[in-house]
């Protein structure tokens, strides 16, 4: 070595405190090193020496030609005890044979004079405890002064940190987000597929579209899409791959992406490569992107290569840096346990205010779009104000200051009160307690998103080394914040896509390329009816063997073959017997796994089995309806065929017309049915509530189906208890019910059957039943026979005709009523039996004696001047002979204007008026009658295809006095007139 000998005696006092490293150097023997005694070092490497010894941070020295070494306590807890003491003074080489390629050339270069170096997480296998161990290391290398040494340099300082636990920590957090977003996206990495040498967006994923800050590129070409990659040059390298066929890669590029919302250029950098695609004659077609967005890694090697040259460059001026760097060395310390920002934080305040004595300390994020900043936690010295949990407007503090912090310059302000930037907003500072601040920005892509404050309650001259020390502890304080909420997100991340899966209501199973369910959600578990500590980890065919050889399997090879998600629908019997409609997906997922969803659909397959089987009922009711309409179509045709053809006698023109008006009155029936399973079913239906006699509603009911027992020969037997049979209903809807399960039992009992109706009371209910000898029920029909257009299979001759409305009404009337209905057969050929169960009421009811005969129809009357006015000439003039025949004078017209002026000259005694006319409606034209003095007072009549009940409503409040649904009942139309013709005579 080049050492020059110091005559005068150096006290060891420096190697005092060292711990056990200060004792073993005052105790070892340096004959047999080439550093010498201790009282020779130069007054460098005694100061560097006392540093190391005095810190908990592993280091070491390389001193000399030699590289002698010299180490501290946390150093040798490191090495082994392969290595210490033996270390001891050794030649570094010699020490460290096995690592010196790696930490050699760094020794050469910073020894040599050319500066500080250092590694970052390098991979260094050694031999410590008696085995060899691969770890990670980041070492920084700084010089140490020396005026004796030719170049200035006597040796090197060593700062080092094991960082294996934080890179295996790392990488195994980023394994498991990269898993875990797999399991959302096909891909971990952005992709596009561009077509044409105009670079035309044919595809993108997800990735690329975050990646471009959600734009929508599909069916743009990327200078369209992305204006900025043009003037980035990125076209031009498209051009290129497109051009030459060649690949093009990427490491680490930088690029600037321009927000939508007209912000500012976001700073990002990406590892991709532009891949050629070429069809088989080896043409370029296209051009396939695949990369990853880099940026946090990179940021994160600059700022700690940034924070790597501080330390360097901080260790090569240790004599008077020495506070600075014991500082950091401390941070670095406390924030290694740490991992939450607001610890970090909270840690480095306290540490940085107590070194510069200091009132408050804060990191405060900026909201630099609302020109504010808020304080989430403060240090604070004793008796000082905290602002903790505040927001501060940033022009308070001055604008100028504030535009210096946005260009990422540092404000040290001695005195608010004399600085030009604050003099004019002491107030704000007096308010919080500040003389004297400085304040540090922290601003990533251009932009200020953090600052470190110092307040100092007195005037403060901020010196160079002090300026130095707290921008290097914010940059490396808000690193350590970005890593920390790095890791937090991260976990986040993980954690919520796991409670995602677990909170799906559809089933989720994750395969190896094995086969093993790696993963299996709550829903899984339920679907499958396995428990899902079963399932996990257990191969998919022996947890499942039922699934061996179906579709099932074929799906998943098919998938883990192809690639590509596709889906089945497989009927599942489950080991218990119990069976269900499994939807089964599954999509490729990372290093040949298959994600696969499930749900069960089995609710899915019997609603559409009774959708079929609804739209199949619905189309034999629909041919049996057309069927049936033209059954009566065919003799009013007939009958009026010949009425026109052949000049016929009085007694068959009577004969052709009873004809007429049976089948009208049979088509109204049908039309009825149709409507009142409508008004019933929809609930338009009210019903009229009074004490009814059910034996006046058995006797009523008889009487309206006796003519087609007789027509059928048929032996109808009452047998009705001797008691009161009162309920509370509709008389009317009542009968109707009765009557339409007679006249079921009449059409389906062949000639000559026999019939009996029985009516009883039991458990405080009316009951009445309807049996018969006819032709039965099979098993199947019996739970369906109330259903809409359900119907038993027809005789040929149709004698058992009809829609399959009737029961259907019955069971909507019945239950209208509170009561019950149900139906039973032997089965064919044996007869059914229908029972109705009514609440009873107990009081009795008086019952009217006679009820006042209707008006006969036939009886003559006075004539009318009666004006009937429908746009359909064939019904106005049939309405008309109608009236002529009756005696009364018809006035015909066709248009309502027409109408109301024939009206006004010939004042009509009755109006008949169709509702649906053209230019106004007939509600319309009642109102203008009433209103004209000749026919106010005239009878008013609707004639209208409309039978609703808010049709009636609609027309009686516009002025019609009665209202009637085509075809018209000519008695009841006999009986209106007849009451007017009275009136008018009286």
């Amino acid at each position: 070595m080049n050492q020059r000998a110091d005559p005068r005696p150096v006290s060891l006092n420096f190697l005092a405190g060292g711990g056990e490293m200060g004792a073993l150097m005052r105790a070892h023997d340096w004959s047999a090193t080439s550093l010498g005694p201790p009282e020779g070092w130069p007054q460098a490497l005694r100061t560097t020496v006392r540093l190391m010894l005095n810190t908990g941070h592993p280091m070491f020295i390389f001193w000399g030609l030699d590289r002698a070494c010299l180490y501290n306590d946390a150093y040798s807890a490191s090495i082994g005890p392969e290595r210490h003491p033996v270390a001891l003074g050794q030649p570094g080489r010699a020490v460290w044979e096995e690592i010196w390629p790696v930490i050699g050339p760094q020794i050469e270069q910073a020894q040599s004079g050319k500066g500080a170096t250092w590694n970052v997480d390098h991979l260094i296998p050694i031999t410590r405890h008696g085995r060899v161990e691969e770890v990670y290391w980041t070492y920084s290398y700084s010089p140490i002064d020396d005026d004796t040494a030719p170049n200035g340099v006597g040796g090197v300082l060593v700062v080092c940190s094991e960082t294996t636990r934080q890179v295996r920590a790392a990488r195994e957090l980023a394994n498991q987000r990269d898993q875990l977003a797999q399991m959302f996206e096909q891909a971990p990495t952005f992709m596009a597929m561009l077509r044409g040498p105009e670079h035309r967006f044919e595809l993108a994923n997800p990735g690329y579209v975050k990646l471009v800050g959600g734009r929508s590129v599909l069916g743009l070409t990327v200078a369209e899409a992305l204006p900025e990659a043009v003037e980035q040059g990125y076209i031009v390298l498209l051009d290129q791959v497109y051009a030459s066929g060649e690949a093009y890669v990427a490491r680490e590029d930088r690029f600037e992406i321009q927000p939508p919302d007209g912000g500012p250029p976001i700073e990002r950098y990406a590892n991709f490569v532009y891949q050629p695609i070429k069809d088989a004659s080896g043409q370029v077609g296209g051009i396939f992107i695949e990369g990853s967005d880099v940026t946090d890694q990179v940021r994160s090697r600059l700022q700690l290569e940034a924070l790597n040259a501080e330390l360097a460059a901080t260790v090569g001026q240790l004599e008077e840096n020495e506070r600075s760097q014991s500082l950091q060395l401390r941070l670095a310390n406390a924030l290694l346990p740490l991992e939450s920002p607001e610890a970090i934080i909270a840690a480095a305040s306290e540490l940085l205010g107590r070194e510069l004595g200091a009132s408050r300390v804060f990191y405060a994020e900026v909201d630099d779009e609302r020109g504010t900043l808020f304080i989430r936690q403060n240090w604070t010295a004793p008796g000082f104000a905290s602002l903790a949990g505040q927001t501060e407007v940033l022009d308070d503090y001055g604008p100028d200051m504030i535009a210096q912090l946005r260009a990422g310059v540092i404000v040290a302000n001695e005195d608010i009160a004399l600085d030009p930037r604050t003099a004019a907003h002491t107030e704000a500072y007096a308010r919080i307690g500040v003389r004297a601040d400085l304040i540090t920005p922290l601003v990533r892509a251009r932009k200020l998103e953090a600052i470190l404050v110092i307040h100092d309650a007195g005037v403060h001259p901020w010196q160079e080394r002090e300026l130095q020390l707290v921008r290097a502890m914010a940059e490396r304080t808000w690193s350590a914040v970005e890593a920390a909420r790095a890791q937090a997100e991260l976990r986040e991340e993980r954690d919520r896509s796991r409670r995602i899966f677990d909170s799906m209501k559809e089933g989720f199973a994750l395969l190896d390329a094995d086969w093993t369910l790696r993963h299996v959600n709550t829903a899984a578990a339920h679907i499958s009816r396995r428990p899902a500590g079963a399932l996990i980890g257990q191969s998919h065919w022996k947890a499942f063997p039922e699934l061996v050889g179906t579709e099932v399997e074929s799906l998943y090879r098919q998938v883990q073959r192809e690639r590509t998600a596709a889906s089945v629908e497989h009927h599942h019997v489950f080991p218990s017997g119990s069976q269900a409609w499994i939807e089964i997906r599954a999509v490729p997922a990372l290093r040949d796994e298959l994600a696969v969803f499930f749900r069960d659909i089995s609710e899915r397959k019997r609603s559409e089995k009774q959708l079929q089987e609804s739209a199949r009922r619905k189309d034999e009711f629909l041919a049996m309806l057309a069927h049936e309409l033209r059954n009566p179509l065919a003799p009013i045709g007939a009958a009026a065929q010949l009425l026109q053809l052949v000049k016929l006698d009085e007694v068959r023109v009577r004969d052709t017309s009873r004809i007429i008006a049976r089948q009208v009155e049979h088509m109204t029936g049908l039309v009825n049915d149709l409507l009142d399973v409508s008004r019933v079913t929809t609930g338009l239906v009210t019903l009229d509530a009074v004490p009814v006699d059910m034996r006046q509603v058995v006797s009523h009911a008889v009487e309206q189906v006796t003519p087609l027992l007789q027509s059928r020969r048929h032996e109808l037997s009452l047998q009705l208890a001797p008691d009161t049979f009162m309920v509370t209903g509709d008389e009317k809807r009542l009968v109707q019910v009765l009557a339409n399960i007679l006249n079921n039992a009449a059409k389906y009992t062949p000639e000559g059957g026999k019939l009996r109706l029985d009516m009883g009371i039991a458990d405080g209910e009316i009951v009445v039943g309807v049996a018969d000898n006819g032709i039965g029920m099979d098993a199947a029909l019996v739970p369906h026979v109330f259903d809409l257009f359900s119907q038993a299979e027809r005789t040929p001759d149709r004698s058992s005709g009809g829609l399959g409305l009737g029961l259907a009404l019955v069971k909507s009337l019945v239950e209208l009523h509170r009561g019950s209905v149900s139906a039973a057969s032997d089965g064919p050929g044996k007869g059914s039996r229908f029972t109705i169960w009514l609440p009873r009421r107990e009081e009795t009811v008086e019952q009217a004696d006679v009820a006042p005969p209707n008006a006969d129809p036939d009886d003559a009357c006075a004539p009318l001047r009666i004006m009937v006015v429908d746009d359909n000439v064939d019904a106005a003039a049939t309405l008309a002979m109608l009236l002529e025949a009756l005696g009364h004078t018809a006035l015909v017209e066709y248009s309502p204007t027409r109408a109301l002026a024939r009206a006004r000259r010939e004042r009509p005694d009755v109006c008949l008026l169709d509702i649906g006319l053209p230019e106004m409606d007939g509600n319309e034209l009642a109102r203008r009658l009433r209103a004209q003095p000749e026919t106010a007072r005239a009878l008013l009549v609707a004639i209208t295809g409309y039978g609703q009940e808010h049709d009636r409503s609609t027309a009686l409040a516009a002025g019609f006095d009665h209202h009637m649904v085509k075809p018209v009942d000519t008695a009841r139309l006999g009986a209106i007139l007849a009451a007017r013709a009275g009136q008018r005579g009286g």
